[in-house]
């Protein structure tokens, strides 16, 4: 036997072995954590269940369905990559969770990616179920896939810059309670379950908000079966850069 066969290797694991880490911790105590299962899943799945057996809200001509499933959809990206990320992201600031990880061999950037992996894992989940409840209902899904794909993944971009900045700049308490308003203000005046000419002039302002560019993006692909619609796509994309952009230069960690 030769000697050091059993010697330690001092070091940090490759830093892919690291992120897939802490991505799977993320997700597994996302799923476990009871009021944020409740924003994404349930209820965007009552909502969809409940709007589209019930008669309402006048959404148009067509089935119900076809409406709320591509709005439910973007809910369910808006709970998960900003309310849920920006509470439980802000209360690990506030218990010093993320400077402990920040002083770890994880880099903070790795830790980011962590997160936003997660939140990718959990999306994947919420389409998943919502898209088989929807068909249960009725749903007929048009378009390009790769379109959809496209627009979930700029409005994850967008949702996760805006909650991981709200969580890296205010309070804890405060961001509990400024995520779950801006949740519900969207969630009304969003063009999620209300169309947005129901507002009158005030719909070409709120066209310009991150959920309505996701749920008339989607809409347009999954219900009327159209291109890809790049007005809202760059929407989203201004929303993506200014949101990253601003979390990465004031977020603290301390």
């Amino acid at each position: 036997m030769s000697t050091g066969t059993y010697s330690p290797k001092p070091g940090a694991a490759p830093v892919g072995r690291m992120i897939a880490a802490q991505t799977a911790l993320e997700t597994r105590m996302l799923l476990r954590n009871g009021e944020q299962l409740l924003l994404t899943v349930i209820i965007p799945s009552l909502l969809l269940v409940l709007f589209s057996t019930v008669d309402v809200v006048d959404t148009g001509a067509g089935k119900a369905v076809d409406f709320l499933a591509p709005g439910v959809l973007a809910l369910a990206v808006m709970s998960t990559a900003f309310t849920g990320q920006a509470i439980a992201t802000g209360f690990e600031r506030r218990y010093g969770v993320l400077k402990r990880l920040g002083a770890s061999p994880l880099p903070r950037w790795a830790l980011m990616t962590a997160k936003t992996l997660s939140v990718l894992v959990t999306e994947v989940l919420q389409v998943v179920l919502l898209t088989v409840i929807a068909l249960a209902l009725g749903w007929s899904p048009q378009g390009d896939p790769l379109s959809v794909l496209l627009l979930l993944v700029l409005g994850t971009a967008a949702f996760s810059g805006l909650g991981l900045l709200m969580a890296g700049t205010l309070k804890a308490e405060a961001t509990l309670a400024a995520a779950n308003l801006v949740f519900l203000l969207l969630l009304v005046g969003g063009g999620v379950i209300v169309p947005l000419e129901k507002f009158g002039a005030a719909g070409d302002v709120l066209a310009l908000l991150p959920i309505s560019a996701l749920s008339d993006g989607l809409r347009d692909v999954l219900r009327d079966g159209a291109s890809m619609p790049w007005g809202d796509a760059g929407i989203l994309a201004v929303w993506a850069v200014l949101g990253l952009g601003a979390a990465a230069r004031f977020f603290r960690w301390e």
